[in-house]
């Protein structure tokens, strides 16, 4: 008699059958993929050899734009729990955002993978300017109305990024939407816009900073404090002390200078101005936070936010290249005529350098108001902790394994010794639970006596019998 299991296995595997493979030009749709250059030149019967190089830039840049897409795209997902409803088991944030901050080092990858496309679309412009302004000439004509401006993925991509509508120059005087005529465009670049961009998220993620509590750490205060010091010492009674009337009156000018700097900082008032006139993208607790991070950065739990900030401003310093470069090869090929779109072409892009399309400026700027090292607010014992991850972690088992213990300590009578009375238990019960606050307590590094008394009677209401 055979086996009837043999029978099911191979039923299975059967039914299970793996579907043909396919073969490497199948797979990519090579045959497609590759004949998709069409030359106008080669139509108009008069064929161009570099039409086909000028055309194989350009969609190799369309290429990696796509796929930089699908990495901003993923990264805002993350970032954006709530909002996008994309991520399990997330953190809830006092300010009512979802992180899930395991997603972090995949964030900073897949960040890096972006500039890495940058630094390779950067690079490329030299490949396109083997053509010489001649032999652009002889194709250039067949190309009007098309513009790169009709770029409909570097648009969402400048929008997913978080450049606002009220920072771009104008495009012939019009909005940037007029350049796309087809509906689903025009719908995509509207979703693009009404979306949680990348510069809204790293804001909320940046506004929960730990260290930014006023009733806590509050490390803003204590920079405040700081700053308003170190002017004083090493600026102040400097030109108080200079005896030279030509050089006190510099140094005081110096002085007023560094001053009126810091000051426009130092509240949300004077910070918001900068914000309405445009100067600045970030919200005043989005950029505290970013200054703690930038210096506490060898603080163990700062390490990867703080690579995320120079990944951010590397992201836009390419962007910058890129637009350069792009400017550069424009002004190689056409000088000061007017582009094919209908733009005033290098004028137009040349505007477009500027930090007003910078969309992390603020992170940028951060230097400014950087204080000296032996400057920087010491953290408090408690602080430190909360910033150590090992002993976070080393933290949370103690207290664990104080809980298990009070717990074993509470319920052991109620099962080893049936006589016992019921207030012997509740005794029992209050004094593991006093016993497993004091531990948890010293394990945070808190020994007031308020702290014990306080973790003591959170236990104690958990074993309440």
């Amino acid at each position: 008699m055979s086996c009837p299991f043999a029978n099911v296995d191979e039923h299975s595997s059967k039914s299970k059958k793996k579907p043909a493979g396919k073969l490497y030009g199948e797979y990519l749709m090579l045959d497609e993929l590759l004949d998709c250059q069409r030359l106008m030149s080669v139509e108009a019967g008069k064929p161009v050899h570099d039409e086909h190089l000028f055309i194989i830039t350009h969609q190799a840049y369309e290429l990696w734009f796509k796929q930089i897409l699908v990495e901003i795209d993923s990264v805002r997902h993350m970032l954006g729990a709530k909002l996008f409803e994309d991520l399990s088991e997330p953190q809830r944030t006092d300010n009512g955002n979802l992180v899930d901050e395991r997603h972090m080092l995949e964030i900073i990858k897949r960040m890096d993978r972006v500039n890495m496309i940058l630094k390779l679309l950067v690079d490329q412009f030299p490949i396109l300017e083997t053509m010489t302004p001649l032999d652009f000439m002889d194709f250039r004509d067949y190309l009007i109305p098309a513009s790169g401006f009709q770029s409909l993925q570097f648009r969402l991509l400048e929008n997913k990024l978080g450049l606002k509508q009220e920072n771009r120059v104008k495009y012939n005087q019009q909005h940037y939407k007029e350049a796309f005529k087809q509906p689903e465009h025009v719908q995509e670049l509207n979703d693009s816009v009404e979306e949680p961009s990348l510069l809204m998220l790293v804001e909320r993620w940046l506004e929960r900073t730990p260290g930014l509590e006023t009733d806590g750490f509050n490390f803003w205060g204590k920079y405040q404090s700081v700053v308003e010091s170190w002017l004083e010492d090493d600026w102040l009674s400097h030109a108080m002390e200079e005896t030279d009337a030509d050089q006190k009156e510099i140094k005081m000018a110096e002085y007023k200078k560094q001053n009126d700097t810091f000051q426009s900082i130092m509240t949300e008032d004077a910070y918001n101005v900068d914000v309405q006139r445009g100067e600045r993208r970030l919200s005043f607790k989005a950029f505290q936070g970013a200054m703690m991070i930038a210096l506490y950065r060898d603080e163990p739990r700062f390490h990867q936010p703080f690579q995320l900030i120079t990944i951010l401003m590397d992201l836009d310093s390419l962007l910058t290249k890129w637009r350069y470069n792009h400017v550069t090869m424009v002004q190689r090929m056409l000088g000061t005529k007017m582009g094919t779109g209908g733009s005033s072409g290098y004028q137009y892009l040349r505007s477009t350098i500027s930090d007003r399309y910078k969309v992390f400026v603020d992170l940028f700027n951060l230097s400014t108001y950087l204080v000296p090292r032996n400057r920087i607010p010491p953290l408090t014992r408690q602080m430190r902790r909360r910033l150590t991850i090992q002993e976070d972690m080393i933290d949370k088992y103690y207290k664990m394994k104080q809980y298990k213990t009070a717990k074993l300590q509470v319920t052991s009578p109620l099962v080893g010794d049936k006589g016992q009375g019921q207030s012997q238990v509740q005794e029992t019960a209050a004094a593991a639970a006093a016993a497993a606050a004091a531990a948890a307590a010293a394990a945070a590094g808190d020994s007031s006596d308020d702290e014990v008394a306080k973790v003591t009677q959170e236990v104690s209401d958990n074993f309440k019998i």
